[in-house]
């Protein structure tokens, strides 16, 4: 699934420009493709700048493929912060590197380990941001209600 322009400029968003690196050699767009994706921004952007441009290009391509409903902002926020906290430890420059080296970031069912997966079915995670309730992000400070 390819993520379309808003159409409001001639040059492609940041968002397009990471999606065609990242399918330049891919047959789908899978999990790896999306870890692949969000190193890629996290090592651009930053992981705070990354959490915007990811989420919003996801729900944008959502949107155009016709499953708005597939967006989950707490996952994709989620999934940003656990590759940007994994990126901002290492000096990995290649991404098959850093996925051997962080092989948990290749499980699709990580986010598991923080969240029920109620929490993560509900509406509140589909719309905006939901702390961990089964344990905490390690480096976020706070309490969670399972832990």
């Amino acid at each position: 699934m390819m993520a379309l322009d808003d159409g409001a400029s001639e040059k492609p968003s940041p968002f397009t420009e990471l999606m065609g690196e990242v399918m330049a050699g891919a047959e789908r767009f899978g999990h790896r493709q999306h870890i692949h994706l969000t190193w890629l921004a996290v090592r651009r952007y930053g992981t705070a700048e990354a959490v915007d441009l990811v989420s919003s290009g996801i729900q944008r391509t959502a949107r155009y493929a016709g499953v708005p409903q597939k967006y989950n902002s707490t996952v994709s926020r989620a999934w940003v912060e656990l590759v940007g906290h994994h990126a901002d430890e290492s000096d990995t420059a290649d991404f098959d590197t850093f996925a051997n080296h962080h092989p948990a970031l290749l499980d699709k069912k990580l986010l598991t380990r923080f969240y029920r997966p109620a929490t993560l079915a509900g509406a509140a995670a589909r719309t905006s941001w939901v702390e961990p309730d089964l344990a905490l992000f390690p480096w976020r400070p706070g309490s969670a209600a399972g832990a």
